[in-house]
Formats: structure tokens, sequence, C-alpha cells
């Protein structure tokens, strides 16, 4: 998995460099082994916002962008529009991406669901199927992706706040920088993508790692 991700981020335009943070020695050999610099974080690290901020002291840059270990199918497009739309806008300090999901998947407490106002910012994000579609109405799930671009000094501030009770509810970090005021601005996902959480989701990207060899 780590793997696919290294490719995809040194892929991707609009970064100028690519760095593995983890506090474990194997992974981190495996990112300089496939040519990746490598970053040594403490254990203690609550969120991948927290490693990605402990990471940047020793990494200057006005951006940073958190693309998490177990998304191999992020693609490098998903990257650069991630920085776009944070660049969209000169107030803007936190950017994801988002894309249309099928009802069927919306019940997957795996996969975090997107409520957007119409001016791109986050309205809330939950496992649970939002919005609900009562009285039969056609539901618009958007499904999101774990992908986040930040401003340097939000990033910091962000890393220091404490959890929060939304956030623990549904173990979503995001959640905590909603309810302490932040603007998330979620622009549309290139492409879709696939975290590893259990073995199936696994074995769904195998499957498709396999059919993009094929074609």
């Amino acid at each position: 998995m780590l793997l696919h991700v290294i490719a995809a981020s040194l892929s991707a335009r609009k970064l100028s460099r690519v760095a593995v943070a983890t506090d474990d020695e194997r992974i981190a050999a495996a990112a300089r082994g496939a040519g990746c610099e490598a970053i040594l974080t403490s254990a203690h690290a609550a969120s991948g916002t927290d490693r990605l901020a402990e990471a940047a002291r020793s990494i200057p840059a006005d951006i940073y962008v958190n693309i998490q270990g177990d998304e191999p199918l992020m693609s490098p497009e998903n990257i650069d529009r991630a920085v776009d739309v944070l660049l969209a806008g000169d107030a803007r300090r936190i950017a994801t991406l988002a894309l249309p999901m099928p009802a069927a998947e919306a019940s997957d407490p795996n996969v975090v669901k997107a409520a957007v106002a119409r001016d791109g910012r986050a309205l809330y994000f939950s496992r649970a199927p939002i919005p609900f579609p009562r009285a039969g109405a056609a539901p618009a799930y958007r499904k999101h992706l774990g992908l986040y671009a930040y401003r340097a000094a939000t990033l910091a501030e962000l890393a220091a706040l404490p959890p929060s009770p939304l956030e623990k509810t549904e173990s979503l970090e995001q959640l905590r920088w909603l309810e302490a005021g932040y603007d998330i601005w979620v622009g549309d996902a290139w492409s879709d993508s696939i975290g590893v959480d259990t073995p199936e989701d696994l074995q769904r990207v195998e499957e498709v790692l396999k059919k993009e060899a094929v074609s």
C-alpha cells in the first residue's frame, strides 16, 4: 500500500517535497527503499494531522498535504486538486475532497460521508448516512476522501486543539476542527479511492489494481 501512495505523491505536480512520517522504522526503511524521504515521529501522535504537524517542524513550507498511507488508490490528480481547492481563496485554511457515492454504500461506517454547503464549506462529516432521505426523498450522498491540505499556521493550530466531543463520538478528527470553528473547504475529487480499514477493503483494492495492470 505504502509504495502505491508514495508513487502517487511523487507524481503529483503540486508537491515540491514528499516524505513519509511514521513511528515505525520498518515503514521508514520501506519508504527509503522506494526512494522517498522518511521522518521518524513519536508514537504518541493521536491522528495523521498530529503526526504531520510533528514532521512539519523539520520541513519548512507554506502548505502541507496529508496523504494517508492506507489509501493506495489515491491519484496524483486528487492530490493536486486538494492543493488547488486550498489556493482558490486567500482565507482558506483547510481543504479536502469528496465525490458522489451510491446509496448502497452509505450504510458502511468505514466510508465517511460529507454534507457540504453551496459555497463548498463542509457542514458535517459522519460515518452514518447523511443527509437522511426522509419521506422518500432521493439521497445525495457524498463520499469524503481522507486527504487534506493545510496552511502551515493552521496545521500547527489544529495539532494543539484538544479532542472534541463529536470527534470522540464518530472517531473523525475533522470534527474537532469544525467544532473549534474552522472552515473546511471541500472540492470535487478527480477519482475515487479506497481507505483500507478491513481485509475486505484490501481485497477490493487488489482487484482494482489487477484490473488496472491488465488494462
